[in-house]
Protein backbone atom coordinates (compact mmCIF):
# COMPACT_ATOMS: atom_id res chain seq x y z
CA UNK A 1 0.00 0.00 0.00
CA UNK A 2 1.14 3.56 -1.22
CA UNK A 3 2.30 5.91 1.33
CA UNK A 4 0.26 9.38 1.50
CA UNK A 5 2.79 12.22 0.64
CA UNK A 6 1.44 15.86 2.52
CA UNK A 7 2.28 19.25 1.53
CA UNK A 8 1.66 22.65 3.70
CA UNK A 9 1.43 26.30 2.93
CA UNK A 10 2.35 27.17 6.44
CA UNK A 11 -0.62 29.47 6.91
CA UNK A 12 -0.69 30.02 10.80
CA UNK A 13 -4.33 27.93 10.81
CA UNK A 14 -2.83 24.48 9.39
CA UNK A 15 -1.03 24.12 12.98
CA UNK A 16 -4.38 25.61 14.91
CA UNK A 17 -6.40 23.16 13.04
CA UNK A 18 -4.47 20.27 12.04
CA UNK A 19 -4.55 19.97 8.61
CA UNK A 20 -2.21 20.13 5.87
CA UNK A 21 -2.86 22.31 2.16
CA UNK A 22 -2.76 18.78 0.03
CA UNK A 23 -2.86 15.34 0.41
CA UNK A 24 -1.53 12.38 -2.10
CA UNK A 25 -2.57 9.04 -1.98
CA UNK A 26 -1.95 7.13 -4.97
CA UNK A 27 -3.72 9.01 -8.09
CA UNK A 28 -5.47 10.65 -5.99
CA UNK A 29 -5.32 14.62 -4.44
CA UNK A 30 -7.28 16.33 -1.65
CA UNK A 31 -6.68 19.89 -1.61
CA UNK A 32 -8.14 21.73 1.14
CA UNK A 33 -10.59 24.39 0.80
CA UNK A 34 -8.22 27.24 0.08
CA UNK A 35 -8.22 31.25 0.63
CA UNK A 36 -7.06 33.80 -1.04
CA UNK A 37 -4.07 34.58 1.53
CA UNK A 38 -1.62 37.11 0.02
CA UNK A 39 2.52 36.22 0.52
CA UNK A 40 2.37 38.46 3.86
CA UNK A 41 -0.70 36.32 5.38
CA UNK A 42 -3.35 38.85 4.73
CA UNK A 43 -6.66 38.91 2.51
CA UNK A 44 -5.34 38.92 -0.73
CA UNK A 45 -7.44 41.53 -2.99
CA UNK A 46 -10.12 42.78 -0.80
CA UNK A 47 -13.48 43.30 -2.09
CA UNK A 48 -12.39 41.71 -5.60
CA UNK A 49 -14.13 38.47 -5.61
CA UNK A 50 -12.84 37.83 -8.95
CA UNK A 51 -8.76 38.25 -8.17
CA UNK A 52 -9.69 36.67 -4.80
CA UNK A 53 -11.11 33.13 -6.93
CA UNK A 54 -7.66 33.27 -9.49
CA UNK A 55 -5.57 34.00 -6.09
CA UNK A 56 -7.10 30.59 -4.86
CA UNK A 57 -6.62 29.08 -7.95
CA UNK A 58 -3.25 29.64 -7.70
CA UNK A 59 -2.66 28.38 -4.62
CA UNK A 60 -3.80 25.26 -5.41
CA UNK A 61 -2.12 24.86 -8.38
CA UNK A 62 0.99 25.48 -6.35
CA UNK A 63 0.18 22.49 -4.20
CA UNK A 64 -0.50 20.20 -7.21
CA UNK A 65 2.50 20.76 -8.33
CA UNK A 66 4.07 20.24 -5.27
CA UNK A 67 2.33 16.80 -5.62
CA UNK A 68 3.34 16.19 -9.22
CA UNK A 69 0.16 17.39 -10.63
CA UNK A 70 -1.27 20.61 -12.07
CA UNK A 71 -4.37 22.21 -12.38
CA UNK A 72 -5.54 19.50 -15.90
CA UNK A 73 -5.63 16.85 -13.26
CA UNK A 74 -8.64 18.55 -10.89
CA UNK A 75 -11.81 16.65 -11.65
CA UNK A 76 -14.28 18.53 -8.74
CA UNK A 77 -14.25 22.07 -7.39
CA UNK A 78 -15.99 23.08 -4.85
CA UNK A 79 -16.26 27.05 -4.42
CA UNK A 80 -17.79 28.98 -0.78
CA UNK A 81 -18.79 32.31 -1.24
CA UNK A 82 -20.12 34.73 0.72
CA UNK A 83 -21.97 36.81 -1.50
CA UNK A 84 -23.45 34.40 -4.40
CA UNK A 85 -24.63 37.73 -5.63
CA UNK A 86 -21.09 37.41 -7.28
CA UNK A 87 -20.82 34.25 -9.08
CA UNK A 88 -20.33 35.67 -12.47
CA UNK A 89 -16.89 37.23 -11.34
CA UNK A 90 -15.90 34.06 -9.34
CA UNK A 91 -17.38 31.77 -11.90
CA UNK A 92 -15.10 33.66 -14.81
CA UNK A 93 -11.82 33.27 -12.74
CA UNK A 94 -12.80 29.44 -12.47
CA UNK A 95 -13.77 29.60 -16.11
CA UNK A 96 -10.44 30.69 -17.30
CA UNK A 97 -8.43 28.28 -15.36
CA UNK A 98 -10.33 25.88 -16.12
CA UNK A 99 -11.20 25.87 -19.83
CA UNK A 100 -9.62 23.67 -21.58
CA UNK A 101 -10.60 21.15 -19.00
CA UNK A 102 -13.61 21.82 -16.80
CA UNK A 103 -13.83 19.84 -14.03
CA UNK A 104 -17.62 19.34 -11.92
CA UNK A 105 -18.36 22.09 -9.68
CA UNK A 106 -20.50 23.09 -7.01
CA UNK A 107 -20.93 26.88 -5.86
CA UNK A 108 -22.65 27.61 -2.60
CA UNK A 109 -22.86 30.02 -0.42
CA UNK A 110 -21.83 30.49 3.28
CA UNK A 111 -22.72 33.03 6.18
CA UNK A 112 -18.57 33.02 6.21
CA UNK A 113 -15.27 32.57 6.11
CA UNK A 114 -12.22 32.43 8.11
CA UNK A 115 -11.46 36.35 7.76
CA UNK A 116 -14.53 39.02 7.07
CA UNK A 117 -12.53 40.47 3.86
CA UNK A 118 -12.37 36.64 2.04
CA UNK A 119 -15.44 36.02 -0.28
CA UNK A 120 -14.20 32.51 -1.49
CA UNK A 121 -12.62 29.90 -1.08
CA UNK A 122 -11.86 26.74 -3.30
CA UNK A 123 -11.09 23.03 -2.41
CA UNK A 124 -10.66 20.30 -5.38
CA UNK A 125 -9.88 16.69 -5.89
CA UNK A 126 -7.35 15.99 -8.42
CA UNK A 127 -6.63 12.32 -10.19
CA UNK A 128 -3.40 11.38 -11.61
CA UNK A 129 -4.39 8.73 -13.69
CA UNK A 130 -3.78 6.85 -16.85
Amino acid sequence: MSKARRCFSNAPWEQQVGYCRALRHGPHIWVTGTAPVADDGTTYAPGDPYAQSAKCLELIEKALIELGAGLEHIVRTRLYVTDITRWEAIGRAHAAAFKDNPPAATMVQVSGLIAPDMMVEIEADAFVGD
